[in-house]
Formats: structure tokens, C-alpha cells, sequence
């Protein structure tokens, strides 16, 4: 038997009567008999057996399967032992969702597709052997990681690490052209190459000159940035890595842009097929300035990005438009236009209603919580990457005048539930910042030299976290209590802290910090302040008790840790992100980020095989009435538990709002009195709640609507851990 060639099994159906109650329970031991059937009728007969562990690694290697070099940067008796290890470990998928996503998805199969050649130890082996780079030591504490389930290395890493035929180990990327067509050139070209060689791409628009701003030296008016995003959109749909997906674009426009209007139009189901963009996703970049406007009903003006170049002599989305607006206002040298402000936040929230779009940038908030010398002017495809760039310029040749910075993100996650049991936190953090690290050194993506620029100055990394509403419910702590945002800001407090302390060490080893560290807050401590000054600990008793025997810092330790960072540095600009992590949760058994679970029994549909069903982890009857669908939750309890932890995360956080077309009772205060149906002010309020709370990003809004559809639902599998 092959796997082209199952006939008779039972998985599928014992893991459908998931769905089916019996005695008015959830038939939750259907899901372990599909997962034992699973391995017994798919995985064991098709593995492929081997006489040795060397025979393994010989015939791999001899067949082009595995890269040989880091391989031999260890003794094979080594490599025996780190194998003898996770044997001894006994490790178990904990559902079928589980293991049919690992052996579906990342397990290495033979060229014919015939027979699996790994199973889950053996991805956890090469993982470790690959990102330890020859060192022993790390690759047996990588290993133990990650058998472990307390690091999850994103799905790029974690599928590609060590194979011989393989895509690039990083996520995403943004990249920015300036106001002229030679950048907006290279900016295509380099979309086309990005989304060839894997994952998302970013671009901000934010810089191009408005429709009816002047060309020079031609007797005409530019055409805007709508024709630009249909140019980029044909692009990701070419270069789809060979139709193994889609090529996946967001597109970033400043809210004070003058072509706002037509941006967001082009994404609505009704747009003129000439201008609608049906794959590209929105963002629009937001100051402060906005929400004042929109709060007091005024009117507000849209300022030409030629004009604006031109007076203060940066591209538009590195001028502070909030700090310039009233001096932008009074000078007649700046074409401008005037809309209601209030209306267009309105327009802003029914395109959410209606497609999810745009994600919200809050890009002062952004920039006054950013430790880094340099300007953020947008974000990825999931919006949890914030990083300094720079702009570019080119020449007629399509050769770099001055050769500015972009940002290419290099991912992996924290699971919550196992990171709690580790026995020590701070050697598990260093493992993954290592890891990371060796991703991020071994990044050379030299088809678009502002992203290999931006990466080998930067070093940066993103480590985030999965599995929030799991752990809380396995402890029976209701999603956003005072206890569960609490629990939040204490973890990652501690995630911050253990982050630095392995990138000041690495910096000490190295004697080697990011590019610009000598200008950022890191470097003369005022980062440190809070830390300091404040005890951050745990305060309740239940969270207390929830981190005893964790190592939990106090001042003392901050200024310990603040005196050695001032004195040898960091090597990461950037460390932590908190992506969407889809798929590859189930594979963690974990709910996913650190949002609300969707329903205790998720209904997947994959293709070739119809409906799979996952219950939540840890679902019992002790934990059933914690696990509330996020359609049932308040969303301000959402935006607090972010807010919580982005007290603590350099970068941000991919935080979807999740709504019902019909709202139920009770749940939204202002909905009293009014229509239950969710309208574009409940929109509006919880953004400005957002804003207020600071917040520093909104990704999706889903919208369950009464005939039980999803909107706005589009899940990046390039950012998704």
C-alpha cells in the first residue's frame, strides 16, 4: 500500500462523530480512536523503514533530500544521541487534526509522493541539527524544545530546515518604492521575485503621487495609486511559486492621502472590474491626527505627496503629518483636498463590514513606543511586523542610487501552555532566540538588495506566542478577566526580558550590536525606565500561584540587565511579533495566537478530504464553560489582553476582531435601545478603543453572518507560524 493508494480506512469517519453528540455529550474520545487509526492505517504502512539510522541518513542524502553540509559539522555518534534523546521522550500527536496536518503538510515524502520519509521526531531532529549550525550544546537544547512543543519554528523554518530542495526560511517581507517611476519599477520586479522564493509581501503606497498631481516634464496629471495596485496584484498572481499558492500582497496607503477614497474602493464587491482588486489586502496607515478630526466632526484635508515632498524634502510617510497638519493646512505651496472626516471613518468601517478590509496601522503609536533611531511607516501582510526602513533611490538604469533599508521577518513562537511547564524559562527563551538568530544570519535575499541591506544591519527576529485561550482554560481562568490580562502581561514581560538578556549575550559573544544601536533608547537605558521604576510581577494571588517557581524579575534585575545592555549592547533591533499562527497550532495542539477560540469544535474543510474536526485543547467538562466562542466575546476584552502584552512587544501583534451580524444581547452597552445588528459605529467605537488603549495594530475583521458564513476570512499561511 502507498499513500496514493488508501482504500478502507476509518480515520475520517471516526474523527466526523466528533460532530455528532451522544447522550447529549460531545463524543470527544472519537478524535483519539481517528488519531490511533491514523497512524495505524496511514502512517506506520507507509513509512518508509530502514535498517539503521545511518542507512536513513545515507539514503536521504544520496537522493537529494537532505543538505549534507550541516550535517557533517557533527560526529554521526552525536547525531545517534540527539535521536536516542527524543525516542526516550515518548512523543504523541494529542488529536488527528494534529497529526494529519504534520504528515499532510511538513513531513518529507518520497519524489513520487508514495511513502512518508519522516516522522515528527525526525522534522524535530533536522530543525535542531540545522539551526544549531554544528553546535552540540544548542542542538540538544533546540531539541528539547521543540519535541517539547515550547518553540515552534514559523512554517518556512520549520518545513524547509535542512532539505536539499527548499523555499527561503523567512515569512514575509515590506518593501516601499518613492515617488517616481524607477522605484515603482524595481518595487514590481521585486514584488515578482519575493513571492517567488516564498511569502507575503508588504508595500507601502504611501509615498506615490495622487491621481491629477503633475508629472514633470510631460504635459499631464498622474494616475494615482490604484493602477499600481492592480500592476502588483497581476504580479503575486504570476509569480505564485508555480501554482503551489497564491501570491499573497498588502498594499499600505496613509489615511491623509488623497486617492484614500479610490484605495478603498477598489477592494468593494461592487468596483468597476477596471479598478477592483479581488486578492491584494488593505491597510491604511493611521496618525493621531485622524481620530481628533473624526472625534470632533471636522473636516479634514488630504495633502498631495508631490507637494509635500517637495516643501519638507522626504518622501510623505516619513513626514509626522499629526505634529505638521495645521502648518501643512495654512501653506498654499501643498494642493490639498477636503472631506469630512467622520464620514470617511465611516467608509472605513462598511468596507470592514463588507470584506474585513483594510487592516488599521495606528502609525504614531507605533512610532512613539519605537526604541530604534529611524521612521516605521507600515507593516506585513499580517500586520505584527514594525521595523525602521529606509527609502530607496533608483536610476533610469534600474541601479541603486542610494540604497536604502526594507525588512524581510524571521519568524517563530512561543507555546504558553508548555513554555509554563518548562523547567527553566529563560534557557528555553535563549534556545529560540538562537535559533532564530541562525535564520536570520543565514538570510541573504540578494534579488532585492534594500531587503538584504535591512536584514544584515538589523538581525532582526520576531518570537512570539500561541496557545493564550488554551492555557487559560486548562486553568479554568475565563477569557479577558483581571486575572487572564494579568497573566498576559506577566508572561510577556517575561518574554521581553529573556529576549534581551540572550541578545545582550549574543552581542557580548559576538562583540557585535545592530546597525544605529549607539542612537537607540536601549543604548542610553531610557527604555529601562519602567522597568526600573515599576514592579511589572504578578499581583494577584491566582497569578502568583500561576508562576510559582518561574524566575520573575524584579528592579533590581532590570538595572542589571539595563546596565549590561548599555555597556555590550543588542544584537537584535528587534525581537519579539506576535503572528496569526493558523495551521501550525493544531500541529502544537494549541489554540492559535493569542485570540479566542472560534468554536470548541472547529469544522475544517481540507481539500481532497471534505470535513475535519478539531476540539479545543484540554476541552473537558471542567473546561467547557471556559471556552466561549470570540462571536460571544466582547471584543474590548480582546483588545485589552493585547494590549496587555503589547506593553511588552517591540513590534506588534496580528489582533483580529471577530463580530456577529446579529449581536447578541447584552454584549455592547451601546447597542442598547438600538438595532442588534452589528453596523459601522460598533466598528468605529471599538477602533477609537483600540486607539485609546494603545493598540498598535488591527488585522481582519471576520464577521459571522446569520446564514453562518464567514467574511473577511483569508488566513496568511506565510506569517502563520
Amino acid at each position: 500500500m502507498s499513500l496514493k493508494d488508501l482504500k478502507d480506512v476509518t480515520y475520517y469517519d471516526l474523527n466526523n462523530e466528533i460532530n455528532i453528540p451522544k447522550d447529549d455529550k460531545i463524543q470527544l474520545n472519537k478524535d483519539k480512536e481517528a488519531l490511533e487509526a491514523f497512524i495505524k492505517e496511514n502512517v506506520e504502512p507507509n513509512l518508509k523503514k530502514f535498517g539503521s539510522l545511518k542507512e536513513k541518513f545515507d539514503f536521504l542524502i544520496d537522493n537529494d533530500y537532505l543538505e549534507e553540509e550541516f550535517i557533517n559539522k557533527y560526529d554521526f555518534s552525536f547525531i545517534e544521541k540527539i535521536y536516542d534523546y527524543l525516542e526516550s521522550q515518548n512523543f504523541k500527536f494529542k488529536s488527528f487534526m494534529a497529526a494529519y496536518k504534520f504528515y499532510a503538510q511538513y513531513a518529507l515524502k518520497t519524489d513520487d509522493g508514495n511513502y512518508y520519509l519522516e516522522q515528527f521526531i525526525d522534522r524535530v531532529a533536522i530543525n535542531a541539527l540545522y539551526f544549531a549550525d554544528g553546535d552540540e550544546e544548542l542542538a540538544m537544547n533546540l531539541a528539547d524544545e521543540i519535541v517539547h512543543q515550547r518553540y515552534q519554528p514559523a512554517t518556512p523554518s520549520f518545513l524547509n530546515a535542512g532539505r536539499k530542495r527548499r523555499g527561503e526560511f523567512v515569512s514575509c517581507f515590506l518593501i516601499q518604492p518613492t515617488d517616481d517611476m524607477n522605484t515603482i519599477g524595481r518595487t514590481i520586479n521585486s514584488a515578482l521575485q519575493l513571492s517567488r522564493i516564498g511569502g507575503g509581501v508588504g508595500i507601502n503606497l504611501s509615498n506615490l503621487r495622487a491621481a491629477g498631481d503633475p508629472i514633470k516634464h510631460i504635459e499631464g496629471a498622474a494616475s494615482g495609486v490604484v493602477p499600481v495596485m492592480k500592476l502588483l496584484e497581476d504580479s503575486f498572481s504570476y509569480s505564485n511559486q508555480l501554482g503551489q499558492r497564491q501570491g499573497a500582497g498588502a498594499v499600505y496607503l496613509n489615511v491623509f492621502h488623497p486617492d484614500i477614497i479610490s484605495f478603498l474602493s477598489a477592494k468593494k464587491e461592487n468596483a468597476d472590474e477596471k479598478i477592483r482588486v479581488k486578492t491584494l489586502s488593505l491597510a491604511v496607515t493611521v496618525p493621531d491626527k485622524f481620530y481628533e478630526l473624526a472625534q470632533n466632526d471636522d473636516e479634514m484635508y488630504l495633502f498631495s505627496p508631490y507637494d509635500v515632498e517637495r516643501i519638507y524634502g522626504v518622501p510623505f510617510s516619513y513626514v509626522d503629518i499629526t505634529k505638521e497638519y495645521d502648518n501643512m493646512v495654512a501653506n498654499d505651496e501643498i494642493k490639498k483636498t477636503k472631506i469630512n472626516a467622520r464620514e470617511l471613518e465611516t467608509e472605513i468601517s462598511k468596507l470592514q463590514q463588507e470584506s474585513g478590509y483594510p487592516y488599521i496601522i495606528n502609525i504614531d503609536t507605533v512610532n512613539k513606543e519605537n526604541p530604534i533611531d529611524g521612521k516605521i511607516v507600515m507593516s506585513n501582510l499580517c500586520s505584527e511586523i514594525m521595523q525602521v526602513q529606509e527609502p530607496s533611490t533608483v536610476d533610469n538604469e534600474q541601479h541603486y542610487e542610494k540604497l536604502g533599508t526594507d525588512v524581510s521577518c524571521n519568524l517563530g513562537s512561543t507555546n504558553i501552555v508548555n513554555l509554563m511547564a518548562s523547567p527553566d524559562f529563560g534557557k528555553s527563551v535563549d534556545a529560540m532566540v538562537r535559533a532564530l538568530t541562525f535564520v536570520t544570519d543565514h538570510s541573504d535575499i540578494n534579488v532585492v538588495p534594500s531587503i538584504q541591506r535591512g536584514n544584515a544591519l538589523s538581525h532582526s527576529i520576531g518570537l512570539g506566542g500561541m496557545g493564550l485561550h488554551s492555557f487559560l482554560a486548562k486553568n479554568q481562568i475565563e477569557y479577558g478577566s483581571d486575572e487572564a490580562i494579568e497573566f498576559t502581561g506577566v508572561y510577556f514581560m517575561l518574554l521581553n526580558y529573556w529576549t534581551l538578556v540572550a541578545s545582550n549575550k549574543i552581542a557580548a559573544e559576538r562583540n557585535e550590536t545592530f546597525h544605529n544601536f549607539d542612537k537607540s533608547k536601549y543604548a542610553d537605558g531610557s527604555y529601562f525606565d519602567r522597568y526600573t521604576t515599576e514592579d511589572w510581577g504578578p499581583k494577584s494571588d491566582r497569578v502568583k500561584e500561576l508562576f510559582d517557581g518561574i524566575f520573575v524579575p524584579d528592579q533590581s534585575d532590570w538595572e542589571e540587565l539595563k546596565q549590561a545592555v548599555m555597556k555590550d549592547g543588542l544584537y537584535h533591533q528587534n525581537r519579539m511579533a506576535v503572528a496569526p499562527n493558523g495551521s501550525i497550532s493544531y500541529i502544537n495542539d494549541s489554540t492559535a495566537s493569542l485570540h479566542p477560540i472560534i468554536s470548541r469544535i472547529e469544522e475544517r474543510y481540507e481539500s481532497k478530504t471534505g470535513k475535519i474536526y478539531y476540539p479545543a485543547p484540554y476541552l473537558s467538562n471542567e473546561t467547557l464553560k471556559y471556552y466561549k466562542s470570540a462571536y460571544d466575546i466582547d471584543m474590548r476584552k480582546v483588545i485589552d489582553t493585547y494590549a496587555a502584552a503589547q506593553k511588552h512587544v517591540d513590534q506588534s501583534m496580528s489582533l483580529t476582531l471577530f463580530m456577529r451580524s446579529t449581536i447578541p444581547e447584552g454584549l455592547y452597552e451601546w447597542k442598547n435601545g438600538r438595532t442588534d445588528k452589528m453596523t459601522t459605529r460598533d466598528l468605529t467605537i471599538l477602533r477609537n478603543y483600540a486607539h485609546a488603549k494603545g493598540i498598535k495594530s488591527l488585522y481582519y475583521v471576520r464577521t459571522y453572518t446569520d446564514d453562518n458564513q464567514e467574511v473577511g476570512v483569508n488566513e496568511c499561511e506565510s506569517c502563520s507560524i
